[in-house]
């Protein structure tokens, strides 16, 4: 990604926009014709097309509003200077988090890979066709997510990027996603139990729960789903084989939802969360 150099101006900036503009044209031309006479494959580009779009012109947008802002800053104030060291300790033990995080995910993989083989007659079949059947009448295909604990924040972040061309990371999603709970704690509190003694969380295991929704994989479930759902101000169809159809949050909200689907037996890990995707999408 290209960043503001010291002589840069609006007119050497808007030169830089349209030769990226004309270099990415080409590369998605290019994407397209690896996708030809491939279906499968056309939904990917589809949405690797969109994304780079979206990205290109977000930050195009970010500097052309940063060269506005440059010519007022003159220097860095001391209370700046204590932020960026505080940043630096909280990078040294992030660093340690996602060391863990790494060896975690290596161990769930190879898991993974093993229950794919002793599911292929058995009931993991049997429930993606279920919601397969019930996607039928929105006209949505499954547009699978990985398994890697942050399903439930891909798939919407997916949907997000399909219905609004928004492009949210998944450490947005989750810091949102907490913040909301943690601002509307007599909410979501009553909801929440320790997994042990069945109580009511303390104060302090609250916190704890927030934290864990920032910095781990912890798994989203319903209360997440409410919290991304009022936070991003949109309504949200949970799509599932057994039980209700489809569970319906933030329907007080206008606009398309984002749909996504609830799998009990995609992986002997634990629930899962894929997006949807047209049924018919043409690269033209």
């Amino acid at each position: 990604m290209d960043q503001l150099e010291e002589n840069d101006n609006m007119e050497t900036i808007e030169s830089r926009h349209r030769k990226e503009k004309k270099e990415l044209q080409a590369q998605i031309q290019a994407l397209k014709k690896t996708a030809k006479n491939d279906k499968t494959k056309k939904k990917e580009i589809l949405f690797v097309i969109s994304k780079l779009e979206i990205e290109m012109d977000n930050r195009h947008k970010q500097e052309l509003e940063s060269l506005q802002k440059e010519d007022k800053i003159d220097s860095v104030d001391e209370q700046d200077s204590i932020e960026q060291e505080v940043a630096k300790l909280k990078v040294t033990k992030a660093q340690k988090r996602r060391e863990k995080k790494n060896q975690l995910e290596k161990e769930r993989e190879e898991s993974i890979k093993l229950q794919e083989k002793e599911n292929i007659h058995g009931p993991r079949n049997k429930e993606i066709q279920d919601i397969a059947q019930k996607l039928k009448p929105r006209k949505l295909n499954i547009f699978p997510i990985a398994s890697d604990g942050d399903c439930l924040y891909n798939a919407v972040a997916h949907q997000l990027l399909l219905t609004r061309k928004e492009s949210y990371s998944t450490e947005k999603l989750r810091n949102e996603c907490a913040s909301y709970i943690r601002q509307h704690k007599n909410d979501f509190l009553p909801f929440m139990s320790n997994p042990d003694t069945f109580e009511m969380l303390t104060d302090e295991e609250f916190e704890e729960y927030c934290d864990k929704i920032c910095n781990s994989k912890l798994w989203g479930g319903q209360l997440e789903i409410r919290a991304l759902s009022s936070s991003l101000k949109c309504p949200i169809t949970v799509i599932q084989s057994t039980g209700p159809e489809c569970i319906e949050q933030g329907t007080e909200f206008s606009g398309p939802s984002l749909v996504i689907t609830y799998h009990r037996h995609m992986y002997r890990l634990g629930e899962h969360y894929n997006s949807t995707c047209l049924d018919e999408e043409d690269i033209e």
